[in-house]
């Protein structure tokens, strides 16, 4: 299974409402190549399927989306995600740390 799969699968495990990191998915993957991370995020086939939105920079900067930063702060928000200036607000008490899981 390639790293965007893996990655992928991870990913459908983060719910509504909640934030992980490029960082956070990469670790869980074994890996520490945080941008093939957000690379794969980017390339993502299913935006629909996977909530590739839901992965933000670890400083709580939204990142790049493949259908632009707007689009997914408009995402994240209906998910009830608070977003001021680019930047999650309150991500210590959203964020899904797979470790923990």
């Amino acid at each position: 299974m390639s790293l965007a799969e893996k990655c992928y699968q991870l990913l459908l495990r983060v719910p509504k409402g909640r934030v992980t990191t490029y960082k956070e998915l990469a670790e869980a993957v074994g890996t520490r190549a945080y941008r093939a991370v957000g690379q794969a995020m980017n390339r993502n086939p299913r935006l629909f399927e996977v909530p590739c939105h839901r992965v933000v920079c670890s400083n709580g900067e939204i990142g790049g989306y493949a259908l632009g930063v707007e689009k997914k702060i408009e995402l994240l928000q209906k998910e009830g995600v608070l977003v001021k200036g680019n930047r999650v607000e309150g991500m210590e008490g959203i964020l899904y740390r797979f470790s923990s899981q």
